[in-house]
């Protein structure tokens, strides 16, 4: 790295910690601090969690978002979807002057948009940045895209510098969120689907003749492996990805449609990620495996949600 460079992360999660992972081998020189709400919201022990996160990773953790972001010569908004126009106004508040704003949250355009609006007024640069893969196992050089008038150059810091792997796409802020937004229609659609249908087949006592016969009618695909791993993905992260599919319903009804479809996968996602499942004791390769604990778990829901109705 030819330069000293200071790196904020606001919002210490699975992605951010991914990033860090792989900038502690590509960027010797840099230094990097983060904000995470969770140590600000009143729960210690969520608070404590978060911290002894910062500690294990060797993190300067701040306990205000301006001592986070104070002379960052780059922030990395990581956010979950739900929470990033309002991290975008308050970094606003006293963003430093030049410095790139990757919002890389899964957000609608329109959002990205008005934030985007917010951290020019401050003097920052503001890039719409889309994540397009898992974040794991590629870490920092997991395939982003930029859009907007600062992408080109922010390209450059971040491929130069940060030892990333990001691609410009044209069209102003907005269109990279475009690009993510459109794909998640498939892409967590098909997590909804699979929890659809292998639940439902499971209770049915079919699911495995089910998936065989799709294996046989779309060739190739590994529907049992992938269902297992789609219900996994719902499980571990549902809620954090159901507010991405409700940014993803925004998108739609920005573009004139009704989003039925992104609002119905959104309902999947928040209800598994709620039920905070434990996967750890299973084969979370085998789809009847992974299902067996997800019905039980939304048995034991049901059965607590009737207990509340007749109290």
């Amino acid at each position: 790295m030819k330069r000293h460079v200071e790196i904020s992360l606001l919002g210490f999660g699975e992605a951010a910690q991914a990033f860090l992972q792989g900038w502690r081998k590509a960027c010797a020189d840099a230094a990097f601090r983060a904000y995470d709400i969770k140590t600000a919201e009143g729960n210690t022990r969520i608070a404590d969690a978060k911290r002894e996160e910062y500690a294990r990773l060797d993190v300067g953790g701040c306990a205000e978002l301006w001592d986070a972001i104070e002379g960052a010569s780059a922030v990395f908004s990581l956010v979950t979807a739900d929470r990033a126009a309002e991290a975008a106004a308050e970094a606003a508040k006293l963003f430093p002057k030049g410095g790139y704003f990757f919002d890389c949250n899964s957000c609608a355009p329109g959002t990205k948009r008005q934030s985007a609006e917010l951290i020019e007024a401050a003097g920052g640069r503001y890039v719409d940045t889309a994540v397009m893969a898992p974040v794991h196992p590629k870490l920092h050089e997991t395939p982003l895209l930029l859009a907007g008038p600062h992408a080109v150059e922010a390209a450059a810091f971040l491929n130069n510098t940060l030892g990333m792997k990001a691609k410009v796409v044209e069209g102003g802020v907005g269109s990279a969120s475009a690009i993510k937004m459109v794909r998640s229609i498939a892409m967590k659609g098909m997590e909804a689907v699979m929890l659809e249908c292998v639940l439902a087949g499971r209770r049915a006592g079919v699911s495995e003749t089910v998936l065989k016969s799709l294996d046989q009618t779309y060739p190739g695909f590994g529907f049992e492996k992938r269902a297992a791993y789609m219900m996994e993905r719902a499980a571990t992260h549902g809620v954090r990805r159901a507010a991405e599919m409700r940014e993803v319903a925004n998108t739609v009804r920005e573009l004139g449609f009704d989003g039925w479809m992104a609002d119905a996968t959104a309902l999947w996602e928040d209800r598994i990620g709620a039920l905070k499942a434990d996967l750890s004791g299973i084969d979370q390769e085998d789809p009847q495996a992974v299902a067996d604990v997800l019905l039980d778990a939304i048995g034991v829901q049901q059965e607590n949600e009737e207990d509340g109705q007749a109290a």
